[in-house]
């Protein structure tokens, strides 16, 4: 590493926030301002810590006796050897020394829709959540019109919608220094109609083949549409972790399905969304066979049986009890 050196401070995604070039070693870190590089951190003291050359000719830190050390790797150390992507921290600060001489990479291709932001995505992302809403609200009424019906669930749900975009592009703000809620609101609502498709598709399918594994485990393929959301939010406060961010969408998928499972097992006892097709659709659109009337009587016979086996089961003794307790009341 050679002269002119650059301290850079990082935030904790490891973007640099700050950077401060010193023509020559050592460079004096802390919160005087007789210090080379002053560190605006409360955590820091006055003369907290010292980037020099040791004597074998590697360039170090070390610690000039601070309250809170230097932190390389989670742990307290008193000296530790430095190169252009060593992370260190002061107090509550990540910094990183590089020289003139560190090799950058290359640019990124630029694939962002500079042209597709602010108002545009906003507006169109709000006109698919309404007409989404109204949409779901005319196929499931089947009472006497009244606006008012429908005034409230957009309201419900755009004020939802909303909520979780302002959620994200205040996370925008704070770790990319800008909202971009229009992308986000925009993402929101794509969100939303690629779940209403999958969920139409998913009974419909059901219905035609007689598939009911469709409408029984269809809100998991709903966690994967969230999951995705989740991702394409990411991306848009930080579009250089990409493979993270897929991991963490499979990661949000896979936990929320597990919790969809464990819900749907305490309060039902089973683990699928629902044990029968509560919709119904055209019977043109039936693709399989019809199954004879003998077929549904032997297995309503079947479960008349393993009924039958129940109730003649004996009770054991603590519900034996109970039931006599409330015979005898």
């Amino acid at each position: 590493m050679n002269p002119p050196f650059f301290v850079e401070v990082l935030n904790r995604s490891g973007e640099v926030r700050h950077r401060q070039r010193v023509d020559a070693l050592p460079i004096r870190i802390g919160r005087g301002y007789d210090n080379d590089f002053i560190l605006d951190d409360r955590h820091a003291c006055p003369h907290h810590a010292i980037i020099e050359r040791s004597c074998e000719g590697d360039i170090s830190i070390r610690d000039l006796d601070s309250k809170n050390g230097v932190i390389l790797k989670g742990s307290r150390c008193e000296r530790a050897s430095l190169d252009g992507n060593t992370i260190f921290r002061l107090g509550h600060t990540p910094l990183r020394l590089r020289s003139v001489d560190f090799p950058t990479d290359d640019a990124l291709t630029d694939t962002t829709l500079h042209q597709w932001e602010g108002w545009p995505p906003a507006m169109t992302g709000v006109l698919v959540i309404l007409l989404l809403t109204l949409a779901g609200e005319w196929f499931t009424d089947t009472e006497k019109f009244e606006p008012i019906r429908y005034v409230t669930a957009s309201v419900g749900v755009l004020s939802m919608s909303l909520l979780w975009c302002g959620t994200w592009a205040l996370a925008n703000r704070l770790f990319a220094g800008h909202m971009r809620i229009g992308r986000h609101l925009f993402i929101t609502a794509c969100g939303l109609l690629v779940s209403e498709i999958i969920s139409l598709l998913c009974s419909i399918s059901a219905y035609a083949f007689s598939l009911e594994v469709f409408t029984r485990y269809d809100s998991h393929l709903a966690m994967a549409v969230v999951s995705g959301m989740v991702y394409f939010h990411l991306l848009t406060i930080n579009p250089a972790h990409k493979k993270s961010f897929a991991l963490t969408g499979v990661i949000v998928s896979l936990m929320g399905s597990v919790v969809i499972l464990m819900i749907n097992f305490q309060s039902k006892g089973y683990l699928a969304d629902e044990l029968f097709m509560s919709e119904m659709f055209s019977p043109a659109w039936r693709m399989s066979s019809d199954k004879p009337a003998s077929d549904f009587l032997a297995e309503t016979r079947k479960l008349k049986d393993i009924v039958d086996t129940e109730r003649a089961r004996p009770v054991s003794g603590d519900l034996a009890d109970d039931e006599g307790e409330k015979n005898g009341n």
